[in-house]
This record gives structure tokens, sequence and C-alpha cells, in this order.
């Protein structure tokens, strides 16, 4: 299981939300490169960023940011927010981005979705973000009735085969993960997915990985990095023992 230490971006800046609340927002780097720098001397050997002015308006903002943290560091990074057009996407890829993360496009835009896969494969990762095991969208700010496992069902049949999985109510909020939900998940991907939300200690991780779930490959990990809780090299190290 690899470690994806979160790098999410306002303005600019490297930030963390409670519970995805634009209102509730801590600022960590004014440069994200800083943090994706430390995170990577630490012993990350994969990125995940995700362009939260891109998530809110439908337009990514942070190209250049994610282009600059690339071409610096040799590690993985998948990118996600504001990506709802073919063109977002190509532009986030020729940026540097291993893979692409799509979220209310993917459930909104059928024919978007499939002109995706078709053109990048297994570089597409869609976000399913749930509260109260349903359905969230544009940045969390929209809330709908769909079930998660049915929008997962509904997405493996058009070709997905990546996903991450985010517990909105634990969020930045450091009060474990949602393991029910994770196991839920795993019953319905045909593939792979990336947990988040809630990590807030080793112990956290152990439970996670000890769910014994084999397309569970990563677990995203933010506020407890950022607030030294543990050492990302502890982390995967911990991880790589236990998988």
């Amino acid at each position: 299981m690899i470690l994806y230490p979160a790098i999410d971006i306002i303005d600019g800046k490297a930030v963390r939300l409670d519970q995805g609340d634009y209102s509730r927002q801590t600022n960590y780097d004014a440069d994200p490169l800083d943090a994706a720098k430390r995170w990577v001397d630490g012993g990350a050997r994969a990125l995940h960023i995700v362009d939260l002015d891109g998530a809110r308006t439908g337009v990514p903002a942070n190209v250049a940011v994610v282009e600059r943290i690339a071409a610096a560091l040799p590690v993985s990074i998948q990118v996600g927010g504001g990506l709802r057009s073919q063109q977002a996407v190509a532009a986030v890829i020729a940026a540097g981005a291993a893979r692409v993360i799509l979220g209310t496009a993917a459930f909104k835009d059928v024919d978007f979705l499939d002109a995706v896969v078709a053109a990048h494969g297994d570089r597409v990762v869609v976000s399913v973000d749930a509260r109260e095991g349903k359905l969230a969208a544009a940045g969390w700010v929209e809330q709908t009735d769909v079930p998660v496992v049915d929008a997962i069902a509904h997405l493996s049949s058009r070709g997905v085969r990546r996903f991450v999985y985010s517990s909105i109510e634990r969020d930045g909020m450091l009060s474990g993960p949602d393991l029910d939900g994770a196991r839920a998940v795993a019953d319905v991907v045909h593939g792979a997915f990336t947990y988040s939300g809630g990590i807030s200690t080793l112990d956290d991780l152990e439970a996670l990985a000890g769910l014994r779930q084999v397309n569970l490959t990563g677990v995203i990990v933010g506020k407890a990095i950022y607030e030294r809780r543990f050492e990302v090299g502890e982390a995967q190290a911990l991880l790589d023992r236990l998988s």
C-alpha cells in the first residue's frame, strides 16, 4: 500500500480544509513545492495534489504549480480538481501528472468520461466522495442521494478501474478512518482504490491495512503529517511491513 501525502491548493498555497468546508481552512505552506519537497525528502513515493480552486469553479487554476512540482521531484503525482473537459485533462498530463482524478464530470457527463478513459486508460482515476454513504460533488459542495456503491458500479461499467474513496465527515478531522465504508467500497471495486479521510495515527494506518483488501492499494494522508502526528517515512515503512 502506498502512502500519498496530500497537497491541497487554494490561491497558490498548500492548505487543508475541515470536512471539505472552504470556510474552515488552515494554511500550511505559502509554496506547495515546499510541502512536496518535505514529503519526498521524508520518504514519499507519490503525491496526491488537489486544485481546490478548480474543484470549486470547474476550471483548473493551479496547473503551473503542478508543473513546478512535477519538474522538481522524481515521484509519481496524481492530480485532481476542476478536470471537467478533455483540454483540462490534457493540460494536467502535459504538466507532469502520472494520473488524473476526475470528480463531478465523471458522473454528469458520460461522453466526457468515455472519451477520457479511451484516451488515457489506466491513468484515469475517479474520486468517489461520500457523505453519510451518499455521493457528493462539485468540490463536496453539492450533495446527492446516490449511494456510493451504486456510483462505483456505474463507473466500472464505463471502464473505470481506479478510484479514490473519500469520507467527507472524517476529512481533516483526525477522527480515524471509515473502515466500514472502505470495506463496502472494496466489495464493489473491480480494480484498485485509494482511501482518504480521518487518518490520525500509525494505528489508523494499521487498521486500514488490516482490512486485507487486495484492491485497497493506497491511502491519502494530509493533516496528520502536516501536524507531525507521524512521519511520512515511518508510515510508508509500516505499510510496507503490513503488505
